[in-house]
């Protein structure tokens, strides 16, 4: 197509995905090669999903994920921040090792050259999609499209309202493709993003698809949807009714994806990931910020206590993987890159170095190993291993702590005092998996996208 012909078609494109044919009429894809959803919350606690035994949140959409597959009772993001998690999960690798440490660091992913998911499925013939938030960079050079997704239809930063913009959302625009879609306050913008990726199923059901739903609720500015007042009159905080009301709509947005997988038969072969990017900033009787709870762990988001990096983590992929079996081995968000890509049969792009595991033989109880010997993390010099149930953190130069969590899974006894030659062990493996890291380049340094 003419390049001048390809740009009317683009801003001519009705509120929907940009960039990629449906392709009406191609061959039907084998069943063995599936379409890949990853759907992900933002600043969501570990407590406020059904699956996860909340009482106070109804989300039965996301419970029949748990139900219909395998829920990851120890599933890790590589951060407690969004920009750093969506950077390891897109690349496979950690974040570290490239220097996307925190959320003011986000140019570093793409430039220092790194290839994302979408680009490895796109070679093994994928049609890929993104709806909603990216986090990645705020440049044209930065855009979803540039990197490997056919089609997008969200916004680049960090964080945006749900129903009007805010001054702060002004060069942060939703955007469908490469076009402003601004909001109007006609629809929440949940529930967009819910539509315009059940909308991406409909149209690729006759291809091979990736989609990468990338929600940003519960995350701040707290905003009731319209409709749902009276679903949490009964809450007494606010913030904590608006919260609860979000992850609802949340929940219901999901469900219109999964009644369009349904209606379109293609369920059975779509695999299927739900987490969050990290844990939530409310605390039982304190719901200043997101009012997201993390019970029974310790710490909210920016923590690397169990409260800012364990995550409602859950896998379905009907018929290949068991129904309603817990998974209690820590996996990690590095390791969605290599699973989709065995489940595509496919291969990494040449010279790309992946650090995660491909978890399926693990889920599928192939395998009795744990699939990660180790777990690492490091944020605004906060520092943490995890090694089978023994946990080592370091928080800002004070002294070194130690847990069990297969004991004390809420980090309340240090253990330090009485474990000398376990935690010099386990200094040793952060100190040898932190040299391969590069010291944060201020050549990076970008102003923090609004959230």
């Amino acid at each position: 197509m003419p390049p001048a012909l390809l740009l009317a078609v683009l801003v001519l494109c009705p509120v929907r995905l940009c960039g990629a044919e449906a392709g009406k009429g191609a061959e039907a894809p084998p069943a063995a090669k599936p379409n890949l959803l990853i759907l992900i919350a933002d600043d969501l606690g570990w407590a406020d999903v059904g699956f996860n035994g909340s009482k106070e949140i109804p989300t039965p959409h996301l419970d029949s994920l748990a139900r219909n597959g395998v829920r990851c009772s120890a599933g890790y993001v590589t951060a407690p921040q969004c920009s750093p998690t969506r950077a390891g999960l897109l690349t496979g690798r950690y974040q570290q090792r490239f220097g996307h440490d925190n959320n003011n660091y986000n140019l570093a992913c793409f430039h220092t050259g790194q290839r994302i998911l979408p680009e490895h499925l796109k070679a093994a013939g994928y049609v890929t999609g993104l709806v909603g938030k990216w986090h990645l960079g705020m440049a044209p050079s930065d855009h979803p499209q540039q990197h490997g997704f056919d089609e997008f239809f969200g916004f680049q930063g960090g964080g945006h309202a749900y129903l009007q913009e805010r001054w702060q959302d002004k060069e942060n625009s939703v955007l469908s493709g490469t076009q402003p879609r601004p909001l109007d306050g006609s629809s929440f913008l949940t529930s967009t993003f819910g539509r315009e990726a059940a909308d991406f199923v409909r149209r690729h059901q006759d291809r091979h698809w990736f989609l990468y739903t990338a929600f940003n609720a519960p995350h701040m500015p707290m905003t009731m949807p319209p409709g749902y007042e009276d679903k949490v009159k009964h809450i007494k905080n606010p913030n904590r009714a608006r919260c609860v009301a979000m992850m609802m709509n949340l929940d219901d947005a999901v469900g219109e994806i999964l009644a369009a997988l349904r209606a379109t038969g293609q369920e059975e072969r779509t695999l299927i990931v739900f987490l969050s990017d990290n844990g939530g900033t409310g605390t039982p009787g304190n719901f200043i910020k997101n009012a997201s709870l993390n019970v029974p762990y310790r710490g909210v988001k920016g923590d690397v206590y169990e409260g800012g990096i364990r995550e409602p983590f859950v896998v379905q992929w009907k018929n290949r993987l068991p129904a309603g079996r817990t998974f209690n081995a820590p996996v990690s968000a590095l390791d969605l890159l290599p699973t989709a890509l065995a489940a595509a049969g496919a291969s990494p792009l040449p010279g790309v170095p992946l650090e995660g595991v491909n978890l399926l033989p693990f889920l599928r109880g192939d395998q009795s190993a744990p699939p990660h010997a180790e777990l690492y993390w490091r944020w605004q010099n906060k520092c943490a291993v995890r090694q089978g149930d023994w946990k080592w953190v370091q928080n800002k130069g004070d002294p070194a702590e130690l847990y069990d969590l297969a004991s004390d899974p809420s980090e309340q006894f240090n253990l330090a005092p009485h474990q000398p030659e376990r935690m010099k062990e386990l200094a040793r493996l952060f100190a040898r998996w932190n040299a391969a890291n590069p010291a944060l380049d201020p050549a990076h340094r970008a102003k923090e996208a609004p959230e």
